[in-house]
Formats: structure tokens, sequence, C-alpha cells
């Protein structure tokens, strides 16, 4: 398989995202509909917003929110959803935003794709007043799982820097951020239907019993 880093990957896989049901995505977006609330006092960041799935739930429920990606091939697929005007191409690294310009920040499956993980938490910590950030749980990388797609016939792999809890608390400890709370996700029943429907039912089993993703959420000291 091939492996690329992460700029590179979703340069290709950007055509097809939206098209290919995710187990991972389903899960995670289960999980935080649950926990988030959405308000039209609200004024969110989707870091990472790829495609805009959670730009897209946050203005749905009338919060003023703005999507940031590195990848404007990502950014392309999710214009046209209605979203032209909340999108901007920018890296974690460097939040093209004033001092305390939101509320909440969500940072979805992003955060291992890089290998400064202080410098993005310094930078959500400075435009955001609370982070959820969720990722693929280090024990499903030890057990193997791949972040992986297909394009043009070809399967290939997302490289990415496993950032641990403790790692995490280092990070943003110096951020001036503090941990509200945090959980382990699993697979469940609603999962297993995508699972099913990608000719993957019997992986589901062995896979359930494992953390599937890590959340967290932080707010300023």
């Amino acid at each position: 398989m091939t492996v690329l880093e992460s700029e590179a990957a979703y340069r290709l896989w950007a055509p097809s995202y939206d098209s290919a049901p995710n187990p991972l995505v389903a899960l995670e977006q289960r999980i935080l509909s649950e926990r988030i609330r959405f308000t039209p006092s609200m004024r969110v960041l989707d870091l990472a917003t790829g495609t805009g799935r959670w730009l897209e739930i946050a203005l749905a429920h009338g919060a003023d929110a703005y999507g940031v990606d590195l990848s404007c091939e990502m950014l392309q697929q999710a214009r046209p959803k209605g979203l032209y005007g909340r999108l901007i191409q920018a890296s974690l690294y460097a939040l093209p935003f004033p001092d305390d310009f939101a509320d909440l920040a969500i940072c979805s499956f992003a955060l291992s794709y890089v290998n400064a993980p202080e410098t993005a938490l310094r930078e959500m910590a400075r435009t955001s007043r609370g982070i959820v950030i969720s990722d693929l749980h280090p024990a499903a990388a030890a057990a193997g799982w791949a972040r992986s797609f297909r394009a043009n016939g070809e399967k290939y792999e997302i490289a990415s820097h496993q950032h641990s809890p403790t790692a995490l608390e280092r990070c943003a400890e110096p951020a001036g951020l503090k941990r509200a709370w945090g959980m382990e996700a699993k697979f469940g029943e609603p999962e297993r239907r995508i699972f099913n429907r990608s000719g993957k039912a019997a992986s589901f089993d062995a896979m359930k019993h494992i953390p599937a993703i890590l959340i967290s959420c932080w707010t300023r000291r």
C-alpha cells in the first residue's frame, strides 16, 4: 500500500470523499451530537473542515461558523454545499483569526496529521475559548487500523503521528488549556450497518471491542 502525506492524500481522495460511508466519521458524529449544543449565539470554527461536515451542522443550528482546511481540493468539494464565504484555506499552525474569535473549535480527525501538536493547540487556544478534539484512538492504531482510502483503483494509506493522551496533556498545559472531559468511543449497532453495506460485516465483531476514537474537550484556564 502506498503511504502518502495528508496533503497529497486528500488531493486524491477529495472527489470521492463524501461518496463512501465511513464508520469512524459516523461514530464520532453520533457521539458528539449528544455532547455539543450549537446555538445561534455561538461562533464556531471547524478546523480541518474537509468537505464541511461539522460546518454544515453548526450552520444548520444557527451558529456563526467558519471552516478551515489546508487542502484546496477538499474545500472545492465543500463550496457547492452553500458554504461559500465560510471556507478558508489555512494551516492549523497559523489560524487566520484574532484572539478570542470563537466560542468553540472542533478539530476532527486531523491533529494526528501534524507533527507539532503543541503549536496547533496553542493556536486553537488563542482563537477559541473551548476546543473539542477527536482522533483515531491509540489502541486502534496499535491494533493495526490504518487510515486508508481507494482512488483510481489503488489503495492508499495516510501517514499520521500518534499523540497519546499524556502527550496531549503536555502540549495543552503551556497553551493554557485544561481538560474539561474526555471519552473513548467504540463502534455500536448503528455503525454495524455501515460495515454491512461496505461488505465488511465479518470485521465488525472483531473491531467493536477496540476503542475506535479518542475524544477530548478543553477549555482555557
